[in-house]
């Protein structure tokens, strides 16, 4: 597709949204894995200016899930309703008419990912504040059916382990051993990947929780564990701690099983990071750091 076939599309979206306004520009933001993000700038037709995002779903996630843009849409809907830091939604199309693939528009929120916070222990806490929130919210009164339920098991064994790939044989012989764990907590919302590339702050502040499309139902700890090990990874051991403890005051649920869904979140990235495109000193930084993270699971549980 041309420049000129996609601004033409856009104005066409523009008017679908906001009848009567006029397309201003167009530019790609950068930092999308799973979909195409493209910022735009309209005027209403009495002179405001405004921003929006377009979201178009890749097809990992549509061979994944076909109704990925109307669950989105419909997430934050749900989000907005609640009172959690979410972009508003504004718009969602799936039939294929305007762009090929099913797409959301959402705000566009000023900010930054928080990745060289001036203050990391504030960020910290912040960080642990809006995970907790939205642990927080009680799903039996929301129409929350569409999110997919986890927390019952941590993927198939492969064929093959890579001996490199992160003690990966390891971690699965320990959580064979002691599954299925019994939850003790709650099923609630999680959000799927909170970690600091998925906020947004502006002047210090979070001011958006954004990239929902992986959200969940399940057990609050599958987030924790996750979080935990990215900020590890980003921030180190002691952010990590302090993380770990504000939301622990914030939120009075079971934390007995998180050493198993430490294990668990440790999967995640067993056979992927060597393909991340990392410099050689980052991606040893985070092998270390990953074979801290474990170490520190497998003491916990008194195995190894």
């Amino acid at each position: 597709m041309s420049e000129t076939q996609a601004n033409q599309k856009f104005a066409q979206l523009a008017q679908k949204i906001v009848p009567q306004s006029k397309l201003l520009h167009t530019w790609p933001l950068t930092g999308g894995v799973s979909a195409q993000v493209t910022a735009f700038e309209l005027q209403h037709p009495d002179g405001q200016i405004q921003k929006m995002i377009v979201r178009q779903h890749g097809a990992t996630d549509l061979k994944h899930n076909p109704q990925i843009a109307a669950d989105e849409f419909k997430l934050l809907q749900i989000l907005q309703s609640v009172g959690l830091a979410a972009p508003k939604p504004y718009y969602f199309d799936q039939s294929g008419q305007l762009f090929s693939t099913p797409y959301v528009v959402i705000e566009y929120i000023e900010g930054e990912p928080a990745f060289a916070p001036v203050d990391i222990a504030d960020l910290v806490f912040q960080l642990a504040t809006h995970l907790a929130q939205i642990h927080r919210v009680d799903p039996s009164p929301l129409d929350l059916a569409f999110l997919p339920l986890v927390g019952k098991g941590f993927g198939q064994r492969p064929a093959t382990l890579d001996h490199d790939a992160l003690d990966e044989g390891r971690i699965r012989d320990a959580l064979e051993a002691s599954w299925p764990l019994a939850q003790q907590n709650r099923s609630g919302l999680l959000h799927g990947d909170f970690w600091p590339g998925n906020v947004l702050c502006k002047d210090g502040r979070i001011v958006a929780v954004i990239d929902w499309e992986d959200a969940k139902l399940g057990d609050p700890l599958v987030d924790l564990a996750n979080s935990r090990l990215e900020i590890l990874w980003a921030f180190g051991r002691d952010a990590m701690h302090s993380f770990t403890q504000h939301y622990q005051a914030m939120l009075p649920i079971d934390f007995s099983n998180l050493a198993y869904w430490d294990l668990c979140a440790a999967l995640r990235p067993a056979s992927k990071l060597a393909g991340w495109g990392l410099d050689a000193h980052t991606e040893q930084a985070m092998r270390q750091a990953h074979k801290w993270f474990i170490n520190q699971a497998f003491a916990a549980l008194s195995i190894g």
